[in-house]
């Protein structure tokens, strides 16, 4: 990189970076460190504050002088591991003298504009996928699995006209969450064995803001308080208009076709929980558009995680059985960050997925509004709060005992 490139280059690649990667899920405690090591690297001196819908840069040339403040408001960003790798591999370029600055800001334009590499057919596929490999974790029937996959599927068009609308946009959980409703509902007369309930929180498993939250305590717990917060009230909005909508939708569906006498159906064998395991594992990486080159060792981090904590849960129970879970997902994934010299986030995000208990949450409010048991488990709400920070305490103890060598 040369000497010459000027203060307004340097601001103004820091600052596309900073838009780019907030744009694809980074979290801010992780975001401003590392908008921090490249400013630096770039001989500014740089400030940030990151929440979820604003960024704030305070850029200068020496300590005493603030020559620059941006700030903007944005969206949340969603989850693009692949775009996230690409954009950290071109700080890389950019700081050992392989592309100039000019250089890296028509790439970074590049990777923010980059297309889903996997098209709109797998991805109607991977979130079919997702939502019967959830049915299969949750261990109820065959047909379960096959409603809640074609339920998803119809969910994911949903998310498709969401893309070319903004009034739907606007209302994609509590509507998708509707839809599913209804149609559980009219199914459930040509298929009494349906578990209703459960066929719609696995349609809808791609919305249920499990990893957001989980992400939100890491940002408290990194003592990133505004973001850490903001990201907490915007996972519980939509908790809560996902369950509105499902809500409605079952009453709508009992008004339209009543209600049919429930048939105990035969539950899946044990082995089809590492089948489950597999396929969502796949289906996430498709969905967080994750790095064909990557994919095997996101693949291998569900593995990790979910084996982790079914040894952990033998021996300390299922809340301290995600604690383990969590930690051997944390040295995974830092030993692929040395290995590959990627962020972390790329494999350990993908592994997360599978241990985060957003689905219980979703349950226990469900049994705290109406009562009624979606699954045979006790004190589910109280589980579900201590597993949140096992996960939390597991990948910090993972960090310490192996850290990455990169920020993100």
């Amino acid at each position: 990189m040369s000497n010459t490139d000027n203060f307004i280059d340097k601001r103004r690649f820091i600052i596309r970076l900073g838009k780019a990667l907030h744009k694809f899920g980074t979290p801010a405690y992780r975001l401003e460190a590392h908008l921090t090591n490249v400013s630096e690297s770039l001989g500014l001196f740089g400030s940030f504050v990151i929440t979820p819908t604003s960024l704030t840069f305070v850029l200068s040339q020496d300590h005493e002088n603030q020559d620059y403040n941006h700030i903007l408001r944005v969206a949340p960003g969603d989850l693009d591991l692949g775009s996230l790798a690409r954009a950290d591999e071109l700080v890389d370029e950019l700081t050992s003298g392989q592309r100039t600055l000019a250089e890296s800001i028509e790439r970074l334009d590049d990777i923010a504009n980059k297309p889903n590499p996997y098209g709109r057919f797998l991805t109607f596929l991977a979130f079919g996928a997702s939502s019967g490999a959830f049915a299969m974790l949750m261990q109820t029937s065959w047909n379960d699995v096959f409603w809640s996959t074609l339920l998803g599927m119809i969910v994911c068009l949903f998310t498709f006209w969401a893309e070319r609308s903004k009034r739907v946009t606007d209302m994609l959980e509590p509507i998708s969450a509707l839809t599913s409703a209804i149609l559980a509902s009219a199914i459930a007369l040509i298929d009494p064995s349906i578990n209703i309930p459960l066929v719609i929180l696995s349609s809808i498993i791609a919305f249920i803001p499990g990893l957001a939250l989980t992400l939100a305590l890491s940002e408290l717990a990194a003592r990133n308080l505004m973001s850490g917060t903001a990201r907490i009230m915007d996972a519980l909005m939509i908790l809560f208009k996902i369950y509105f909508g499902g809500v409605l939708g079952i009453a709508l569906g009992k008004m339209l076709w009543g209600e049919v006498a429930f048939v105990e159906p035969s539950h899946t064998p044990e082995w089809t929980v590492w089948a489950a395991v597999t396929t969502l594992s796949i289906s996430l990486v498709i969905l967080f558009r994750c790095r064909k080159k990557d994919a095997p060792w996101g693949i291998i981090s569900g593995y990790v995680a979910f084996g982790a904590s079914i040894v952990g849960a033998e021996y300390l129970g299922v809340a301290l059985g995600a604690f383990v879970g969590a930690f051997a997902l944390g040295i995974y994934s830092n030993i692929f960050s040395r290995i590959m010299n990627l962020p972390s986030s790329v494999v350990k995000l993908l592994g997360l997925v599978v241990l985060v208990p957003g689905s219980k949450v979703y349950i226990g409010l469900n049994h705290a509004v109406s009562g009624q048991t979606m699954l045979n488990a006790t004190d589910i709400g109280s589980q579900a709060f201590l597993i949140f920070m096992s996960l939390v305490a597991g990948l910090i103890f993972a960090n310490v005992a192996l850290p990455s060598r990169k920020t993100l």
